[in-house]
């Protein structure tokens, strides 16, 4: 076990962990391809389980023994940064959730190809930014029989550290991917694309057609100003949620997660 004292909040090796900021992290010379950050002994199992490459463990002292020793166990020589709680908080800036953080190589992320190749439902992701939302859309899409996620370049990074917490480590589970090319690119692969979108000319979510498209992508847009009009115009289908006391929308993970159900493929 390679453990390592913190004795300095300048010390050499640490600064993942408080002072790089996401895009930094995702820069870091550290590893290839960057860096990010995973916290708790639970989702850090999950993308240990899901193949991800573990540098350094941040780890309260008195969770070596405990909560993080089947985590210890699993990564090897790698360093193991440790102190007690209030050291911990004053470099990270809070309470650690159960003592732990993971600092984790990013990964070589697949193509558009091997994302839809094989897939039967996936959802689009157009400019959400909100990194609680991406998490939550993640988590639901993982439970719910997504089987690919693609967003658009101005959406939140998927591995930013709040958005994997929020997923609970989803994001390991389902294939993602960036979108540089317009949604109709689909097509070619065989998918028909629902917008989900508030017009005049949308069906309802329960639309019967839906159930029965084979390969389907679904794409969700920010809450605030919805999916750009050239978006929609260019969807095979625009569809929306029943609603009642007129409620004209939902926050965008409540409205993935009540998507995919009703769209999952039987």
């Amino acid at each position: 076990m390679n453990l390592v004292e913190i004795t300095s909040l300048d010390q050499q090796g640490i600064e993942v962990y408080h002072s790089l900021t996401e895009a930094q992290l995702r820069q870091s010379q550290m590893a290839d391809g960057g860096v990010f950050i995973v916290e708790s002994p639970k989702v850090i199992k999950v993308a240990l389980d899901s193949g991800y490459q573990p540098l350094s463990l941040l780890c309260e002292r008195r969770h070596i023994n405990g909560d993080a020793a089947g985590i210890i166990s699993r990564c090897g020589d790698i360093p193991i940064y440790t102190g007690d709680r209030h050291l911990l908080a004053s470099l990270t800036g809070y309470t650690l959730t159960r003592g732990v953080l993971c600092a984790m190589r990013r990964p070589h992320l697949p193509t558009v190809d091997d994302v839809c190749r094989n897939a039967c439902r996936v959802v689009v992701i157009d400019a959400v930014c909100d990194t609680t939302n991406i998490g939550a859309i993640f988590r639901s899409a993982a439970a719910l029989g997504i089987d690919g996620v693609l967003l658009t370049r101005d959406s939140c990074d998927p591995l930013n550290r709040r958005a994997v917490r929020v997923s609970m480590g989803s994001v390991f589970l389902v294939p993602w991917t960036w979108l540089d090319e317009p949604v109709q690119i689909l097509s070619k692969y065989g998918f028909k694309t629902a917008a989900m979108a508030l017009s005049d000319n949308s069906i309802p979510l329960d639309y019967p057609e839906l159930k029965t498209i084979e390969r389907l992508a679904v794409i969700m847009g920010t809450e605030g100003d919805g999916l750009p009009a050239h978006v929609i115009n260019s969807a095979d289908y625009v569809v929306r949620i029943p609603m009642s006391h007129s409620v004209d929308s939902l926050n965008v993970a409540a409205a993935a997660a009540v998507t995919f159900w009703e769209l999952r493929k039987l």
